[in-house]
């Protein structure tokens, strides 16, 4: 074969391997930008569904109508944002022609059998936030008519014993004395019929012995607040019944959104890895064939050397971009998870960014490398991603926690570590480091581990001073925010106790940045 014909078959293979990987690209691309897409409305889901199981819960603590309509209300609205977003995805999304090359995250079956468990969860959520509702509501009804007829009946009870007090009468004060003591045991313990018939026959017996027209009216508002206490009572039951109900289908529900948010992160990054690794094969094919044809025409080929320069660099500048848009991916796939950690226990996404933000300050001026520094401002808001393991009474409880609340709760930092430490990536086993070291302490009170000094990692370190700045100067379910001078007196006199000596001195050298940083991501109230 003369070189001629070498160079032209040669040619038209490296056009058609150009024109693959152009058109693999373009395939990879759009789909990273479905599945991301999909990534999020599958995230919305399940974001949706835990907001209306804390709207269940919700509404079990309503006092009034209005708060109780109010949460129908919003109720409703996730419900149908749930029903519209779900049908989107799974039902009027048809195959496209990209599609035959990759498919859908959300068409994946495992992601599918998890959506539909979903659905099913949520479908059970409406029928027993209905009834919830319904209890509620007329336990909020009861509740006011028993409110307003209590009065009455005390008003009458006290006019009656003083009219008792004045006849002397033993034998009547003593009758009195049992109908006042069965009056508290229907009202405020036992709240039973047995005892409401017992009462009723003690005042009945005191009208046969003693003639007072204010017996008979006091006898029919007793009637009528008894029976509103026993049906209280009645309803109350039921309520708890139905909560425990409700409760085993939320805590399935969490167990359910974290698989499906592991099986997203595992499929997203084999996904990419996978089309990462051909395009790969398809640009060195390229490479070479394009080194063969220059060692063989040598001079005698009209395409030069500066030509074949420019599609190499065509071909590298191709994985520059991929590996950029990848590395985009795994930090927005962080940034999320670390979020929805800070949302299941009702902290703003602004926390996180102004974590990030801090860390990255310090790690600059404790002397880390400034791609170390963005790696830790990149990983630092996993460092509560445990959180999403631990139970909405506890993470939410608006008080102290007792004993055992605690040793839940101090848990979250093994559970995130755990979650993360499988990975090989630099950027989530740096997150893995933070998720485990950020509640230890530099005298060695902390946990998991009770680490001291500089055993703890300086991304523990670094994270802990930032998570508990933001923390302090921020509301919670359970205190107010602290104000500055209050937060600087503590930094100082935990200098070398909770904190890094070092780092507290730097805090202090640059306040004005990390105010300023506060400023700028500050929640919108």
């Amino acid at each position: 074969m003369n070189i001629k014909k070498i160079v032209t078959l040669t040619f038209v293979v490296i056009v058609l391997l150009i024109l693959a990987i152009f058109f693999l690209n373009g395939v990879l691309l759009t789909k990273l930008e479905e599945n991301n897409q999909s990534r999020k409305e599958i995230s919305k889901l399940v974001l949706m569904q835990e907001n209306m199981n804390i709207l269940v819960k919700d509404a079990t603590t309503t006092t009034n109508k209005k708060e109780l309509y109010d949460t129908k209300k919003e109720f409703h609205k996730y419900e149908k944002m749930f029903e519209e977003l779900k049908n989107k995805l799974i039902i009027k999304d048809k195959d496209d022609f990209l599609d035959f090359f990759i498919k859908d995250i959300h068409k994946n079956s495992k992601i599918l059998n998890h959506l539909a468990l979903l659905s099913k969860s949520e479908k059970e959520i409406e029928k027993n936030f209905d009834n919830i509702y319904n209890l509620q509501l007329e336990q909020i009804e009861l509740k006011n008519l028993f409110s307003e007829n209590y009065p009455k009946e005390n008003i009458l009870r006290t006019n009656l014993e003083q009219d008792i007090l004045k006849t002397k009468n033993i034998r009547l004060i003593k009758s009195f004395s049992d109908i006042k003591y069965y009056s508290k045991e229907v009202l405020f313990q036992y709240k039973e019929k047995e005892y409401l018939d017992t009462w009723i026959e003690k005042i009945e017996s005191l009208s046969n012995s003693y003639e007072n027209r204010k017996i008979k009216d006091y006898l029919e508002i007793v009637k009528i607040i008894g029976d509103y206490v026993i049906r209280l009572n009645i309803l109350e039951l039921n309520e708890k019944s139905l909560q425990k109900t409700i409760y085993e289908i939320v805590n399935r529900n969490k167990e359910l959104n974290l698989k499906i948010e592991e099986e997203i992160e595992s499929i997203t990054s084999e996904f990419i890895a996978n089309n990462f690794t051909f395009m790969i094969i398809l640009l060195l094919i390229t490479i070479l064939i394009i080194i063969f044809l220059s060692i063989k025409v040598n001079k005698n080929v009209a395409l030069s050397f500066n030509e074949v320069e420019n599609k190499v660099q065509e071909g590298l500048s191709t994985i520059k971009n991929l590996n950029k848009e990848i590395e985009e991916t795994q930090r927005e796939v962080v940034f999320t998870m670390g979020a929805i950690g800070e949302t299941r226990s009702k902290e703003t996404g602004n926390h996180v960014k102004r974590v990030a933000e801090y860390s990255k300050l310090l790690a600059l001026y404790v002397g880390l490398p400034k791609d170390e520094a963005e790696m830790l401002k990149q990983a630092s808001p996993m460092h509560d991603i445990g959180k999403v393991a631990i139970p909405d009474a506890i993470l939410n409880k608006p008080g102290r926690f007792d004993e055992k609340e605690r040793k839940v709760m101090d848990t979250h930092a093994k559970l995130g570590f755990e979650m993360l430490k499988h990975s090989n990536r630099p950027l989530l086993k740096c997150a893995a480091t933070v998720a485990y070291e950020h509640h230890e302490k530099w005298d060695g009170t902390g946990y998991p581990r009770k680490l001291k000094g500089e055993d703890i990692h300086i991304y523990g370190r670094i994270t802990a001073l930032a998570d508990v700045f933001d923390a302090l100067g921020s509301d919670r379910c359970y205190k107010k925010a602290w104000d500055d001078e209050r937060i600087f007196n503590l930094f100082k006199e935990e200098r070398g106790k909770h904190f890094d000596p070092k780092l507290i001195d730097i805090f202090f050298e640059h306040l004005d940045e990390f105010l300023k940083i506060r400023e700028t991501f500050k929640d919108n109230l």
